[in-house]
């Protein structure tokens, strides 16, 4: 290679790197979508549920069907709330991420993931109907 030649292995490594953070963004697109179909199927979850334990207490209006009734409305609630509130935590998340790839930084992984936070949420509400239900 003489004097005033360039490296084609320079062109070639810039090239492989913008393809890279192609397929990270893509990557994050994925994921995002994921989430968000994570997120919509634990909303609409709630509000069947609601509806469901609502046409049982039309049908049978006991005092059993009124307190599921009433404790399916709280659980229902809880999830649209988890629901919503994830999703606005991974808009910013994807947002925030593809930033930094724009940037040229690398994005860092969560020291909490939404992940772990939405299963802990999801095991407590679970723990919470199971005792108003059995101890209501």
């Amino acid at each position: 290679m003489g004097e005033g030649e360039k490296d084609p292995r320079v062109t070639l490594a810039g090239e492989r790197t913008q393809m890279a953070i192609f397929r990270t963004s893509l990557s994050l697109d994925r994921t995002t979508l994921a989430w968000v179909r994570t997120t919509l199927t634990m909303t609409s979850f709630g509000l069947g549920m609601i509806a469901f334990f609502r046409t049982i207490r039309m049908q049978a209006n006991t005092p059993e069907s009124v307190r599921l009734h009433e404790a399916a409305i709280h659980f229902g609630v809880a999830l649209v709330v988890i629901g919503v509130v994830a999703s606005g935590l991974v808009a910013v998340s994807h947002l925030s991420a593809l930033r930094k790839l724009r940037a040229g930084e690398m994005p860092m992984a969560a020291r909490w993931p939404l992940s772990i936070t939405l299963a802990l949420l999801l095991a407590l509400l679970a723990l919470w109907a199971m005792w108003v239900t059995f101890h209501g």
